[in-house]
C-alpha cells in the first residue's frame, strides 16, 4: 500500500509514510476499547474543555493546516482556509451543545415516570475521503467524542500529512491516550476491524462502492453504520429566477474544491425559456476561471486531487462525448504538468449515455433544457443518487413546492447544496443513509436507552 503525499500542482512527491502491520490495527482496536472505558464516564465538562482546545489549537495555526491540505490535494489556499475555520466552529459547536443535544427526555405522553437516556456505545471506525481531508474527519469524529465514544480513522491514503496532524491535535488537546486515533492501513484491514466484537460501529464518506463494502460487513456483523456517499445534485433554474444570481451561483456550485465535492452542482436543469440566456453566461463565466497554482491567490481554479483522478475524469468525458454529449466547453486538459482539467459543459446527455446517472468529479457540468418546473422535478428524480440540491426562482412558495417534491436529503433555494454545523447533513437513495452535523449527528452512534421508572399514580 502506497500512502504517499504528491502535491497535484506538480506531481512531485513531498513525503512517504509506512502503513501499518496487521497486528499493529488489531492493537489499536484494543486501546480503544480500553479507552473508552474509563472516556465514557467523563463528564461533559471535561470532554468540553477539550475540543473547545481543539478548536483553539487549529485557529491559531490555521495558516499552516491549510498549507496542509493544499499541498496534500490540491484545493485553492482560500478554500483550505475555510474549512480550517469551519472545523473549528464545528468542533465548538459540540464542544458547546452536546450535554443539551443528549440530555434526559421525559416520555410525557404515557402514564408512566420513563425517560430517554443517552449513552455512548463504544468504539467507532471512520473511514474518510480525500476531498475534505480535515472537515470530514471532524464532523465525524468531533461529535461521537464528545458523545462519550472512542474513535479510529483511516483516511485516504493521499492526504497522510493531514491524516498526521488531525491525530496530533486531537492529542495536543487533551484527550486520553486511544480516544482517537488514526491508522495508516490498506482498505482491505477495514472489514476485519467492522467484525470485531469491539467495534461497534462503522462511518464511511466516500465511493458508492465502498460504501456497499462497508455497509455490507457492517450489517453481517449486526454493526450500526452511516454513509455519505457520491451525488449527482440537480440545479433547477425556472423561468422567473434571477438570472445574475443564478449563473453566479452555478460557477460556485460547480466549481467549489475544482468539483471535486459530493454536494457540487453537477445537474443544470434549465427551463427553456431562459436557457439561451443560462448557457452563455454560464459559458463565458468558465471560460474566464485561471488554472494555476492553488498556493496563489489569484488562481480561480485548482488542479484536481491525483494525476489518476484527472486521467478517469477525462475517460468519463471521452465516453460521454462517444455515446452522443455534445461539447459547449472545454472537454480536455490543459497542456501543463499537474493533474488539472479544464472547465467543461457537456449537453445532449441523453439516458442512455454512460455519464447519465454518474457522478462526475470534477470541473464538468452537464446542462439539460426542460419544457417547465414539472419536467425539471420529473428529470432531477431521475437518478440513482439523492444528497442534494438547489431551485431558482423569485417565488419563496414555488421554490418550496419544488424542493418537497425533488428525492434528496437536502434541497437549497436561490443557492446551492452547502453545509453548517447546525444543520443536518446527509442524502437517500445510493447517496447513503443516517445524518451527519446538528443535533442529529450526535444522535447516530448513542443507545437511546428507555428508564421506566414505574406508573405514574
Amino acid at each position: 500500500m502506497s500512502i504517499t503525499s504528491v502535491n497535484p500542482a506538480t506531481n512531485e512527491t513531498i513525503r512517504e509514510f509506512e502503513p501499518l502491520h496487521k497486528d499493529d490495527a488489531m492493537q489499536a482496536i484494543e486501546t480503544a476499547h480500553e479507552a473508552f472505558q474509563s472516556w465514557r464516564t467523563t463528564t461533559f465538562e471535561e470532554r468540553k474543555k477539550c475540543l473547545l482546545k481543539f478548536a483553539k489549537l487549529l485557529r491559531a495555526d490555521s495558516d499552516e493546516y491549510a498549507r496542509m491540505i493544499t499541498l496534500d490535494m490540491g484545493k485553492r489556499i482560500s478554500e483550505s482556509q475555510y474549512e480550517i475555520d469551519y472545523c473549528a466552529d464545528i468542533a465548538e459547536f459540540y464542544a458547546n451543545g452536546a450535554e443539551e443535544f443528549l440530555a434526559d427526555q421525559t416520555m410525557d405522553r404515557v402514564d408512566a415516570n420513563a425517560y430517554l437516556h443517552y449513552e455512548p456505545i463504544g468504539v467507532l471506525m471512520g473511514v474518510m475521503p480525500w476531498n475534505f481531508p480535515f472537515y470530514q474527519v471532524v464532523r465525524f469524529a468531533t461529535p461521537n467524542i464528545m458523545a462519550g465514544n472512542t474513535v479510529m480513522v483511516k483516511h485516504a491514503s493521499n492526504v497522510p500529512q493531514c491524516a498526521v496532524a488531525i491525530e496530533e491535535l486531537y492529542n495536543e488537546c487533551g484527550l486520553p491516550n486511544g480516544v482517537y486515533q488514526n491508522l495508516f492501513i490498506p482498505s482491505d484491514f477495514v472489514d476485519s476491524i467492522v467484525s470485531d466484537s469491539r467495534v461497534q460501529g462503522v462511518s464511511l464518506t466516500g465511493s458508492e462502492p465502498a460504501g456497499r463494502a462497508v455497509a455490507a460487513q457492517a450489517g453481517k456483523n449486526l454493526k450500526r453504520s452511516v454513509l455519505e456517499l457520491g451525488g449527482n445534485d440537480p440545479f433547477i433554474v425556472l423561468d422567473d429566477a434571477d438570472m445574475d444570481l443564478v449563473i453566479e451561483q452555478a460557477v460556485k456550485g460547480r466549481m467549489v474544491n475544482a468539483g471535486q465535492s459530493c454536494v457540487a452542482s453537477k445537474r443544470f436543469i434549465i427551463v427553456k425559456s431562459v436557457a439561451d440566456q443560462f448557457m452563455d453566461g454560464f459559458k463565458s463565466k468558465l471560460a474566464e476561471l485561471k488554472l494555476g497554482d492553488p498556493m496563489d491567490e489569484d488562481t480561480t481554479l485548482s488542479p484536481l486531487s491525483t494525476e489518476g483522478a484527472a486521467v478517469n475524469l477525462q475517460k468519463q468525458v471521452e465516453s460521454s462525448i462517444d455515446a452522443g454529449a455534445t461539447v459547449v466547453l472545454g472537454g480536455d486538459r490543459p497542456d501543463r504538468d499537474g493533474a488539472f482539467f479544464n472547465p467543461t459543459i457537456l449537453t445532449d446527455v441523453s439516458p442512455d449515455n454512460p455519464t447519465f446517472d454518474q457522478e462526475l468529479f470534477g470541473p464538468v457540468a452537464t446542462v439539460y433544457v426542460v419544457d417547465d418546473e414539472a419536467a425539471a422535478i420529473e428529470l432531477a428524480n431521475r437518478s440513482s443518487y439523492g444528497l442534494g440540491g438547489s431551485v431558482y426562482t423569485k417565488d419563496i412558495q414555488r421554490g418550496r413546492r419544488v424542493a418537497e417534491r425533488v428525492e434528496t436529503g437536502m434541497m437549497f433555494l436561490n443557492q446551492p447544496t452547502s453545509s453548517q454545523a447546525e444543520l443536518p447533513f446527509g442524502g437517500i437513495k445510493n447517496s447513503g443513509y443516517g445524518r451527519e452535523l446538528s443535533q442529529l449527528g450526535i444522535l447516530e452512534f448513542v443507545n437511546k436507552k428507555l428508564i421506566h421508572l414505574g406508573d405514574k399514580e
